[in-house]
């Protein structure tokens, strides 16, 4: 398929979804109320705040996130001012750990713990091939560990429920492991990576870990790694392969104490990240998020999703 059949087609998915926007979940599938917490990392602008947006207009009692304390306080103010009254927010830096651990005795006393976790905060700071130690350890550190850091905080917090916590993590196509444009080229490192059984956290951290070390050498781009958008597509390969490990170790817990964790690709969005450079809305970019964050009566879990399709990693 060409690149003009294909843009046709994923415009055509684009088409359907915001039709599917407009049709209302039934009683039966909302499995929600306004005591539903949601939680939304960088929920401040972007794509997190529109996530924080559309989850408020279903109905969840949604807390916005962000680094910053007045621009959080603008930016629910702005929700608020749009009709969404259950929008709150509190000061968070995924890369700190006291800040994590604040905010998680914050929202347990104020609100006993959360039903859906949004991982949105990310940065990038390559638009293309350039490469440096200093941001490729700030990319790393925030989109792969900031997030693992949340997710670790909040899985503790998550309330008990027939329809089971959820927990999304935005992620990217430019972190498959077999995409065309971004594959991991090191044969032993991708079947090491796609080996549910093995996989471990530990195995994360080793492969981050060489990645860092050869950046610093100068020798990365003979070793396999992708040669655009690398660091910024090692930590999302990273997120991607983290789901898939806490989704088998999750598993194991009871009914009534289930934990789902999914990622997806927003796509190229207009925002800061893009260098507002993105042909797809927020609004687009947000959706496959929130469908997943309230998919009704389905243990989907450890995938990976694009315009509500599910992508192999």
């Amino acid at each position: 398929m060409g690149h003009k059949e294909k843009s046709k087609g994923k415009d055509k998915r684009l088409q359907q979804i915001s039709l599917l926007r407009t049709i209302p979940y039934s009683d039966h599938q909302r499995w929600w109320s306004k005591e539903t917490i949601a939680v939304v990392t960088g929920g401040n602008r972007g794509i997190g705040f529109e996530i924080c947006r559309q989850l408020a207009d279903h109905g969840v009692t949604v807390i916005l996130t962000s680094r910053d304390t007045g621009v959080g306080v603008e930016s629910v103010k702005v929700l608020q001012e749009g009709g969404f009254a259950e929008v709150a927010c509190h000061q968070l830096d995924i890369l700190d750990s006291e800040s994590v651990n604040q905010f998680a005795e914050w929202l347990k006393e104020n609100y006993g713990g959360l039903d859906i976790l949004v991982n949105n905060a990310g940065v990038n700071f390559n638009q293309g091939s350039d490469l440096t130690v200093e941001n490729a350890r700030k990319v790393i550190e925030t989109n792969y560990y900031g997030t693992k850091r949340m997710v670790e905080a909040m899985i503790p917090l998550m309330k008990p429920s027939a329809a089971g916590a959820r927990i999304v993590s935005v992620s990217s196509r430019v972190g498959r492991m077999n995409g065309k444009r971004h594959r991991i080229e090191n044969d032993e490192l991708r079947e090491k990576l796609s080996d549910d059984e093995s996989l471990s956290e530990e195995m994360i951290d080793e492969f981050l870990s060489t990645f860092l070390q050869q950046v610093e050498d100068g020798s990365w781009k003979s070793h396999g790694w992708p040669q655009t958008f690398t660091d910024y597509a090692v930590s999302k390969l990273a997120v991607n392969v983290y789901t898939r490990y806490m989704a088998r170790k999750l598993s194991e817990r009871e009914e009534g104490q289930k934990i789902y964790i999914n990622c997806y690709c927003p796509g190229w969005v207009k925002t800061a990240l893009t260098g507002y450079s993105g042909s797809v809305t927020v609004e687009e970019g947000a959706d496959t998020g929130v469908w997943l964050s309230l998919l009704p009566e389905q243990a989907i879990t450890g995938k990976f999703f694009a315009e509500r399709r599910e992508i192999h990693f």
